[in-house]
């Protein structure tokens, strides 16, 4: 069974529809923030509390040129808009994040 979910927010000024998502579908996560020891481990450990166990093969790490900064791209299997919600609110609470995406 797959669910479908639309994400309202377009920006002003635009006559796009919004986004249709299928669940469950492949969908990634980026998580930046400041470099610092432990930050991957708490993002993907997050990750996977809400999406299981994760392959490496599904996780791309950046480092920024100066190295301060840092994005964790996690690919993982999304059920639904509700397991959506509740990852992206649960990473905003790690301390050095500074943006999901």
């Amino acid at each position: 069974m797959t669910k479908d979910i639309t994400f309202t927010e377009t920006p002003l000024g635009t006559d796009q529809e919004a986004p249709k998502i299928e669940f469950p579908c492949l969908y990634p996560i980026k998580v930046i923030g400041v470099s610092a020891p432990g930050f991957r481990a708490m993002a993907i450990s997050v990750l996977e509390r809400h999406a299981g166990k994760i392959s490496e093969e599904l996780i791309e790490i950046n480092e920024s040129n100066k190295g301060n900064y840092v994005s964790v791209r996690v690919t993982i299997a999304a059920t639904g808009a509700e397991q959506l919600e509740k990852i992206f609110a649960e990473l905003k609470t790690i301390e050095h994040v500074k943006m999901v995406l």
